[in-house]
C-alpha cells in the first residue's frame, strides 16, 4: 500500500495499484486506463514526477532500515530477553530496577540481588505486573538500559523493535508498551501476541492449515492458544503464572509454619521441591526464614507433598484455562490436537509433574519445549528473520 499527499488537495490517500498508475482515494473498482475511475473511484494519474517521488520514498525507507537494526523483546514480568536479528538471544536478565528516589541504581541481575536486601533509601521495583507495564517511567529506563547493554553495535538510527505481549491486554496497555519502547529510543515498534511468538519459537507449523496448541506459563500470565494458518483461532489469558505460585508458597509458609520468607526463598522452594503431580520419589528441603511470633531466625523442613497441595488451587486455574480453550476448538482442528497434542513453554513448564497433570486432565499428549524459557524470545527473532514486512506500516 502506497500512501502519499496529492498536491492539489493536500490530503493523504492510499493506493493499491501496482501498474505505474496512481489514484486518489479508495472507493471504486479496478482501473483500465489513465483518466478512468480506479479502485478508488478517482481518475488515475500517471505523472512521472509523482511516480518517481514515490519510488524514491520507498527506496529511502529501505535505506533507512539498513542503518538501523531489528530486535525482538520478550518483555516478561519476571525476565526480559532480547533477540537481535542475525545474532540470536543476546540478553537474558530479570525485569527488576533498583531506584533511589528518581535515580536508577541498578537494573536486571544486579537489581534482583538487591530484592529484600536494600536499605530504606533504595527500592527494588518490578515495572511489569501480570505481563503488562505497571510503572511507565521505570519500564522506559529498564528497556533503554537493556537495549544499550545488548547492542554493542552502534547505528545511525535507533532499533526497530518487535515486542511480545499477553493476548488479553487492553488497548491502553498496548499503548503503554509501545510508548515505553518509543521513549527508550525505538524508531519503530510492532507487537506480537505471546502465544503466537511462543508457537513460532518452539517450531510449531503455525503457517499451515493444521491445528496446534501452545500453553505459555510465564511469570505473570498463562497464555493458552490454538493456532492455525498464521492466526490465533482461540486464546485464553489468565493472570496466573510463576509469581502467583511464589506468592502462594509464601502464604503457605506463614500459615503452616508461622515462617516469614521472601519472594526469592519462595521461588527457591518452588524450584527445588515444587511439583504439580505425585512424584516417584518425593523431595524435601530445609527453609530458613523469620518466625512471625518471636521475630528470630528459624529453620523448618518442607516436603514436596505439602507444597503440591498448596499450589493446587493455582494449578487448577491453569488446567481450567487449557480445558476451556479445548472446549472452543473447532471440530476440524480437534483431530489435529488429538494427534499432535499440546506444547508447553515458559518458565512454568519446568515445574515437576506438570506434563503428567495436563495429560491426566486432557488425555492429550503433552510436550515440554526444549528451551521453554527462551520460546517467546526465539519466536520474535524467527518472525523477524522470516518476514521482511514487519515494519512496513511504520
Amino acid at each position: 500500500m502506497t500512501v502519499f499527499i496529492l498536491p492539489a488537495y493536500g490530503r493523504a490517500v492510499e493506493c493499491k495499484h501496482d501498474n505505474g498508475l496512481y489514484c486518489a482515494g479508495n472507493m471504486g473498482s479496478s482501473p483500465e486506463k489513465e483518466g478512468s475511475p480506479g479502485r478508488c473511484g478517482v481518475p488515475l494519474i500517471a505523472n512521472p514526477h509523482i511516480i518517481n517521488f514515490l519510488q524514491m520514498s520507498r527506496f529511502l525507507k529501505k535505506l533507512a532500515g539498513w542503518f538501523s537494526y531489528d530486535i525482538g523483546i520478550d518483555l516478561g514480568t519476571a525476565n526480559t530477553l532480547i533477540y537481535i536479528k542475525d545474532q540470536g538471544i543476546v540478553l537474558r536478565e530479570p525485569s527488576v530496577v533498583a531506584m533511589s528516589g528518581d535515580r536508577v541504581r541498578a537494573v536486571g541481575e544486579d537489581a534482583k540481588r538487591m530484592v529484600g536486601r536494600t536499605p530504606g533509601s533504595v527500592v527494588a521495583i518490578r515495572p511489569l505486573k501480570d505481563g503488562v507495564i505497571a510503572d511507565l517511567n521505570v519500564a522506559e529506563e529498564m528497556i533503554k538500559y537493556f537495549i544499550q547493554k545488548a547492542t554493542a553495535r552502534r547505528s545511525l538510527r535507533g532499533p526497530r523493535i518487535l515486542i511480545a505481549h499477553p493476548s488479553g491486554i487492553t488497548e491502553v496497555e498496548r499503548r503503554a508498551i509501545e510508548d515505553s519502547a518509543a521513549h527508550a529510543g525505538a524508531i519503530a515498534v510492532q507487537l506480537i501476541e505471546e502465544p503466537m511468538a511462543a508457537a513460532i519459537g518452539v517450531g510449531l507449523p503455525y503457517t499451515e492449515p493444521i491445528g496446534s496448541m501452545i500453553v505459555d506459563i510465564g511469570g505473570g500470565t498463562t497464555e493458552v492458544a490454538i493456532i492455525s494458518l498464521s492466526g490465533i483461532v482461540y486464546s485464553q489469558s489468565e493472570k496466573c503464572g510463576g509469581d502467583a505460585l511464589d506468592d502462594t508458597i509464601t502464604r503457605h509458609m506463614l500459615a503452616a509454619h508461622n515462617l516469614l520468607v521472601g519472594p526469592r526463598t519462595a521461588e527457591d522452594i518452588k524450584i527445588r521441591v515444587g511439583s504439580a503431580h505425585p512424584l516417584q520419589q518425593e523431595l524435601q528441603m530445609e527453609v530458613k526464614g523469620r518466625d512471625r511470633g518471636t521475630g528470630l531466625p528459624k529453620t523448618v523442613t518442607v516436603r514436596s507433598e505439602e507444597i503440591r497441595e498448596a499450589l493446587k488451587d493455582k494449578l487448577d486455574v491453569i488446567v481450567s484455562a487449557v480445558r476451556q480453550t479445548l472446549d472452543h476448538c473447532p471440530p476440524e482442528l480437534a483431530s489435529d490436537l488429538y494427534d499432535r497434542g499440546i506444547v508447553v513453554a515458559g518458565g512454568g513448564a519446568l515445574l515437576r509433574g506438570l506434563a503428567d497433570l495436563l495429560h491426566e486432565q486432557t488425555s492429550l499428549p503433552i510436550t515440554i519445549a526444549d528451551d521453554p524459557l527462551s520460546a517467546v524470545a526465539e519466536g520474535t527473532g524467527k518472525y523477524l528473520q522470516e518476514n521482511d514486512f514487519v515494519f512496513d506500516d511504520e
